[in-house]
């Protein structure tokens, strides 16, 4: 940071007016509950999103309802920051929980994939701003000193979710129909008490102090931002099956470049009004921060899309225990962000702790590229714990970077796109990373099947050999499904919209779809190893910024604390 700005930086701190402790802990318990209505949402879809493919008959199809929901949320997150200075961001919390409940009964009412990836976009309208408000909110009201162990209440959010999330999915994917509506609808419907119960608190307890700032809203940038990302997030989940060279490939391309080209000309436009102001990249830590953002955001989508279908599909397990089996990888992000939160609260300082995050992901996805369909549950939970602990210690830390290095006036718009860039980076990572695993999974099966026919000794070869085996109804369907497969051409994604097919059939039979599965998704773990490595890379250039404390003007406050 330059002399000027340092000044200009100081100055805004001694305007800005902290919160007492008993002030803090009010105002968090309807922060909570609105992030609480976001991470439980994502959790039960995670768990029945297996459920939901197969009934839809449109499980390759995935990645559409998960970037669909991102791509929204990404693109209105800079919005929110923006809108919040003007309106106040606990009326914009109010209203993002607002437009998540009417999403979630829009999703209840789907009847194909791509209906529910139109409905989770509009999820994901209100979910860009219920995480982004509420950092943002956070940093308005403590000092970066002491902002860690606050957010460190935020993680209880998300374990108590992912505790009850696989629970509650796993329940309602498992249930065929409760009063009449089939099981797996109400995983989106639970979300209307829920939001409305949190429309409450949050209108009840919410109390932030608001200074109106006036601000033009950058209409152009959001338009131009869609037309950018959606071309690009469109050839990244089609590219296989169209090809990547296609007339359909080149279309995307040219219209997401014009779209990016049009977007970085309005922001440069707009000035200090655009989404993404151009002066933030002048800050070496924002401009770093936000590309690993970008990065880890792909690699920790990505992983996480992988995880729960090796679990049902290879694993056999419902969407119950599958769920439960992520507990250990929720449990990692929390511990490493409480003990990095702490410390930092302590030290004030922050720059060891994305490093260390950075370079135990790379360590953890390269081991989990390695995973067997004979690999232990407990080698993967601990792998997956692993992974979260780097997780954790890279989530927070960044994030009390962003903040740290702007003056508190900016803190709304630099949240706003740490957060952009960080779901940015999810919504393509989880659009690649999906359709490679699919892809892959599909092209590979047909080798497996064939070396597996080839050897007399394979446990393909021995289960088809074996008169008990093939008595069984389940395992003769499978065997005219995979005939099927084959002749219609199954080297297809598509081939696997429908896993219901798997259910009951002998390990023997589907050993080699398994393995086939296990080398795809070993693909996107080694992608997301290397896009670690440079981040681990990026981040040794981070400035280590001595985290600010209250301001001179807020003794009493610091007193009262």
């Amino acid at each position: 940071m330059t002399e000027p700005q340092q000044a200009a930086h100081n100055h805004d701190e001694h305007e800005t007016s902290y919160l007492t402790h008993r002030q803090i802990m009010s105002v968090l318990a309807g922060l909570m509950m609105g992030m609480f209505l976001s991470a439980l949402d994502q959790t039960i879809v995670a768990t029945a999103i297996r459920t939901i493919g197969d009934d839809l008959n449109g499980l390759s199809l995935q990645a559409w309802v998960t970037t669909a929901y991102l791509i929204t949320a990404t693109i209105t997150t800079p919005l929110y920051g923006k809108l919040g200075d003007i309106y106040g961001r606990k009326k914009l919390f109010l209203w993002s929980i607002g437009i998540f409940v009417v999403g979630s009964v829009l999703c209840t009412f789907a009847d194909s994939m791509y209906q529910l990836a139109g409905f989770r976009a509009v999820q994901g309208i209100g979910a860009g701003g219920l995480f982004s408000l509420a950092l943002a909110i956070i940093g308005d009201i403590v000092p970066p000193r002491e902002r860690a162990k606050y957010q460190g209440a935020f993680l209880a959010v998300f374990g108590t979710a992912s505790v009850l999330g696989p629970l509650v999915g796993g329940f309602f994917a498992g249930t065929s129909s409760i009063i009449g509506v089939t099981g797996w609808r109400w995983v989106f419907l639970v979300n209307v008490p829920i939001g409305i119960i949190a429309l409450i608190v949050v209108n009840a307890t919410l109390h932030v102090p608001h200074r109106r700032l006036d601000h033009a809203i950058d209409w152009w940038g959001a338009v131009t931002l869609v037309i950018g990302l959606v071309p690009l997030l469109t050839i990244a989940e089609q590219g296989r099956e169209w090809g990547w060279q296609s007339s359909k490939a080149f279309l995307c391309y040219g219209i997401g470049l014009v779209g990016i080209i049009a977007f970085i000309f309005a922001e440069r436009a707009m000035k200090e009004e655009a989404l993404l102001p151009l002066r933030f990249f002048s800050n070496r830590t924002f401009t770093l921060t936000n590309i690993v953002g970008f990065i880890m955001g792909s690699a920790m989508f990505g992983g996480l899309a992988g995880l729960p279908l090796y679990l049902q599909i290879v694993k056999g397990s419902t969407p119950t225990r599958a769920g439960l089996l992520l507990i250990p990888l929720t449990l990692g992000i929390m511990s490493g962000s409480i003990i990095s939160g702490q410390v930092i609260s302590r030290t004030g300082k922050y720059k060891v702790f994305p490093i260390v995050g950075a370079g135990t992901l790379v360590v953890a996805l390269a081991a989990l590229s390695t995973v067997k369909p004979d690999t232990s549950l407990v080698a993967t939970c601990l792998l997956s714990a692993l992974f979260g602990f780097g997780l954790g210690n890279l989530l927070q830390p960044t994030v009390l970077a962003v903040q740290n290095a702007v003056s508190p006036r900016d803190i709304g718009v630099a949240t706003s796109s740490a957060t952009f860039f960080r779901q940015m980076g999810g919504t393509l990572g989880t659009a690649v990373f999906l359709s490679v695993l699919f892809n892959q999974w599909a092209a590979r099966s047909g080798q497996e099947f064939k070396a597996a026919a080839s050897d007399p000794n394979s446990a393909f070869s021995l289960a088809t050999r074996d008169p008990q085996v093939l008595a069984q109804p389940q395992n003769k369907q499978f065997l005219a499904t995979l005939q099927q497969m084959q002749s219609a051409g199954g080297s297809k994604a598509g081939a696997f919209n429908d896993t219901s097919f798997l259910h009951g059939v002998a390990s023997g039979l589907t050993s080699p779809l398994f393995k086939a599965f296990t080398f795809g998704m070993s693909h996107i773990f080694l992608i997301a190893a290397a896009a670690s490595v440079v981040s681990l890379a990026l981040l040794f250039f981070l400035p280590n910024i001595p985290l600010r404390g209250r301001g001179p003007g807020d003794g009493g406050a610091a007193a009262a604390h």
